[in-house]
């Protein structure tokens, strides 16, 4: 059953525990609340600001799981604090490991600081958990997708589009990294995998994938420079850094771009093309 009590309390606590530095808000100079404000956590974990005020004040509604998981990205909460969260919520705590999509508060600390950055948090499938701004200026918002779709890897080989992102002449070697990625995954992970599932559902949908997947190649390895091609911007040479969270699997993909180069200009103007699709 909820503990509305010990929910309430926790939940204060956690806000008032969160700088708006921490979150990547700026801090303001009337700022009187210690922490941050109950609208700023709502608003963080996409829900309305009276839901969460009246959950503080023991009056809300019994929060869905779903809802439950929200407030814990939203508060940035360390996988135990995350489980405390679901059982005063009257919930069993979602798995640990890597099927988890709870993103640590350590890798979210560092993607709120990126403004200027195209970066995004992927699952060792290519799942698309968190994107910056400028990332989704990149690439898109990729978290909208659904089912195996979400998978990166899924959709270069079921729907076409995903390939005019990439400059064509890397096309050859990343239908070998996402084949070879999968089967990694999916010996690692086993049988009853969602790696696994999806690869079943791939050998079924596409002759490339099936003709990739019987040569068994294991290790293949992206170029360390990405070569996108944006709709608007044209071409761009982008350095792709990664930082891993080996707890869940999760990796932190942050793009740069050369100082002085075409594609570090690209990456200013990108700020432009990316408020203007947000209008």
């Amino acid at each position: 059953m909820i503990d509305r009590t010990g929910l309430a309390e926790f939940l204060r606590r956690r806000r008032e525990a969160l700088q708006p530095e921490d979150v990547g808000l700026p801090r303001g100079r009337r700022r009187r609340t210690s922490g941050l404000r109950r609208e700023e956590v709502a608003a963080l974990c996409h829900m309305s600001a009276d839901y969460y005020a009246r959950l503080e004040r023991q009056r809300g509604p019994h929060p869905s799981e779903q809802m439950t998981a929200s407030i814990a990205q939203g508060l940035h909460l360390s996988l135990d604090e995350r489980d405390h969260l679901f059982r005063l919520a009257g919930h069993t705590p979602p798995a640990r490991g890597a099927d988890s999509e709870h993103v640590g508060p350590g890798l979210l600390r560092i993607l709120d600081r990126l403004h200027d950055t195209p970066a995004e948090i992927v699952t060792e499938l290519g799942e698309t958990l968190r994107q910056t701004p400028l990332g989704i200026a990149l690439t898109g918002d990729l978290t909208v997708y659904s089912g195996p779709a979400r998978s990166i890897g899924y959709r270069w080989f079921t729907e076409p589009d995903t390939r005019k992102l990439y400059a064509p002449e890397d096309h050859a070697l990343l239908t070998r990294v996402f084949v070879s990625g999968l089967r990694a995954v999916a010996t690692l992970r086993g049988p009853g995998s969602r790696a696994a599932r999806y690869a079943d559902l791939l050998l079924a949908r596409s002759a490339e994938f099936r003709r990739v997947w019987d040569d068994h190649e294991i290790g293949i390895r992206p170029h360390e420079v990405k070569h996108f091609v944006h709709p608007e911007l044209g071409a761009l040479e982008l350095t792709c850094q990664t930082l891993l969270d080996p707890d869940q699997s999760h990796r932190l993909l942050v793009y740069t771009a050369a100082p002085g180069s075409e594609s570090h200009e690209k990456l200013r103007l990108l700020s432009v093309v990316g408020a203007r699709a947000l209008r």
